[in-house]
Order: C-alpha cells, then sequence, then structure tokens
C-alpha cells in the first residue's frame, strides 16, 4: 500500500454552529488515513451548538496557525461571527496558507467576511446564498462547488457530499467511494421538500417566517460586515 501523506485539518466551531456542518464532514475526513482534525475555538471552554448539546475544542486559535485543510461550519449564529475580529483574523490567518479552503452552508459567509472568497465561486445555504455577492464571490446553486482550491458545500446535508469530494480530491475517488460505501451513505429522503424548488409555496413562506424570527437584522449586519471588509 502507497504510503499516505500527513494531512492536518482544522474546523472552526462557536456558540450557536450548526453541528451537522462539521460533525457530518468530520466524520469523513477523519478517515482520510494519515489525518490530524481539530475542531478550534477562542478557549477550549465547551462551545454550545444549535442542537442543545456542546462540542469540546481540542484546539485555541494560539495554538493553531496553519493547517492543511481549514473548514468553516455555517449556522444562524455566523452573523455574530462575521461581526468578531478575531475570528475573522484566524480565519485569514489559516486560510492564506492553506492547501483547502472550505466551508459548508453559511460558513462561505465567514469565509466571505474574511476576503477568502472575492473572485471565487462558492455555495451556501439557499437562502443566504445571494450575500456570497457582497463579499466579491459569485454564488452557485449546487451542493458542492469547487473553484481552484477553494471547496465550498450547500446547506447542512451538503456537507456529506463536500466531504465526499474533498476526500476525492485529496486521496482519490477509491478512497471516497470506500468511506461512502462504509458510512452506507446512499441517501432516499423521505419527502421531496428538500430544496426552494421541491418545497410548496406555503413551506416556503413558513420558513421565511421563522428565518425573520430566528434572524432579526440578518441583510443588515450582512451587508454591514461586507462594508468593512471593503
Amino acid at each position: 500500500m502507497t504510503a499516505m501523506a500527513p494531512v492536518s485539518i482544522v474546523f472552526l466551531v462557536y456558540p450557536g454552529v450548526t453541528q451537522l456542518d462539521f460533525t457530518g464532514p468530520a466524520q469523513i475526513l477523519s478517515r482520510l488515513g494519515e489525518a490530524k482534525v481539530d475542531y478550534v475555538w477562542k478557549t477550549r471552554d465547551p462551545v454550545p451548538t444549535d442542537a442543545g448539546f456542546s462540542i469540546l475544542p481540542t484546539a485555541t486559535f494560539a495554538e493553531i496557525g496553519a493547517a492543511d485543510i481549514i473548514c468553516i461550519p455555517g449556522g444562524i449564529a455566523c452573523v455574530e461571527m462575521i461581526e468578531d475580529d478575531e475570528v475573522l483574523a484566524w480565519v485569514r490567518r489559516v486560510g492564506e496558507r492553506a492547501s483547502w479552503v472550505t466551508s459548508v452552508c453559511t460558513g462561505s459567509l465567514i469565509l466571505g467576511a474574511a476576503g477568502l472568497l472575492k473572485g471565487y465561486r462558492a455555495a451556501c445555504h439557499w437562502a443566504w446564498r445571494d450575500h456570497l455577492r457582497l463579499f466579491g464571490a459569485e454564488p452557485v446553486a449546487e451542493r458542492v462547488v469547487r473553484d481552484r482550491n477553494r471547496l465550498t458545500g450547500g446547506g447542512v446535508t451538503a456537507g456529506i457530499d463536500f466531504a465526499l469530494s474533498l476526500t476525492a480530491a485529496v486521496r482519490g475517488e477509491d478512497h471516497a467511494r470506500l468511506i461512502q460505501l462504509a458510512l452506507e451513505y446512499d441517501p432516499a429522503p423521505p419527502f421531496a421538500s428538500g430544496s426552494p424548488e421541491r418545497a410548496d409555496e406555503s413551506l416556503l413562506a413558513a420558513y421565511q417566517r421563522r428565518m425573520a424570527m430566528l434572524a432579526p437584522g440578518r441583510d443588515e449586519r450582512i451587508r454591514a460586515a461586507a462594508a468593512r471588509l471593503g
């Protein structure tokens, strides 16, 4: 068997993060072979996710300044992250040196606010996707988008497709297929409502009402972050 080159992977974890945005990809990327995966935040204190449980970071910003792969997960709390200079400085510092700069869901907005997506095509959750333009990125309505060394995934569950695509890019398609089989990833959703194109108008309206309640002032805050980036 050909020896695999070691690879370091860091995930930003932050209060309110959508846990599936990174736990799904982490499950896959941990099987890259010779992989070291870290979950990074300002401190090593438990970080609450939006699912009601906490994640224990394995490292702090001060402890990790470089990695082969950086992955930024999303969540409604991404708005707080794009307003946090310390977060953006760490993402920028690691991203500028990484071989792969990646995200899942609204994590691409954090990459954008850090100045790492200007001139790149990128994916995002469908309800937030158009905001990428504010950061000089080209939003693309696909589950996985690769543009040079930027690999971004769409909303939440697209993180599985994203991670398999990244695995194929790093270790080859055969390795990615083996992981897919091992995890029995053979999706067959019970409902045809997983995208705005499939959902009916009443369901879309209900979602938009819920988003307006959960993320008040979202649009204005994202525009302000883009203005600060210049």
